[in-house]
C-alpha cells in the first residue's frame, strides 16, 4: 500500500462522501473486506479523485451520470450527496436526471428523482 496515497484518498473520500459514512464502512470492515476497503480508498479515492486534473464537482458530476447508467442505484444515492457536498447545483442536477433518462431510460430518471427528493427532505432542502 501506498501511504501518502491512502492518506490523500482517505481525505477526499471522506470530504465527498462524509467522515462519518466512511470512518463507519472502514470500521464495519471484516477481516475479509478490510483490504478491499483499503484498495478503494487508495486506488479509486487516492490514484482517481486524487488527480487534481479534474475538479471534484466534475468527478461528482460524472460519477452521477455513470452510476445511474449502471443503475446502482445504492451507489447513486450516495454520490448525489456527495455531489451536494462538492458543490453541484440543484439546476444542474435536474439537468443530469434529465440526461440521464434520455439515455438510460424513463425509469432510472424516475428512480433518480425518488432518491434526490427523499435526501432533499431529509436535509430540509426545499423541493
Amino acid at each position: 500500500m501506498d501511504k501518502a496515497l491512502y492518506d490523500k484518498g482517505l481525505a477526499q473520500r471522506k470530504a465527498t462522501l462524509g467522515a462519518e459514512y466512511v470512518e463507519k464502512s472502514l470500521g464495519n470492515a471484516t477481516e475479509f473486506s478490510k483490504d478491499f476497503q483499503s484498495f478503494i480508498t487508495e486506488y479509486c479515492w487516492g490514484a482517481g479523485w486524487g488527480d487534481e486534473t479534474l475538479p471534484p464537482k466534475t468527478r461528482s458530476m460524472l460519477n452521477i451520470v455513470m452510476i445511474a447508467a449502471l443503475n446502482r442505484m445504492h451507489e447513486w444515492e450516495l454520490h448525489f450527496r456527495g455531489a451536494l457536498r462538492n458543490g453541484v447545483t440543484l439546476d444542474e442536477m435536474k439537468a443530469m436526471i434529465t440526461q440521464i433518462t434520455i439515455y438510460c431510460g424513463v425509469p432510472v430518471g424516475v428512480e433518480c428523482h425518488r432518491i434526490a427528493n427523499r435526501v432533499l427532505t431529509e436535509q430540509g432542502d426545499e423541493i
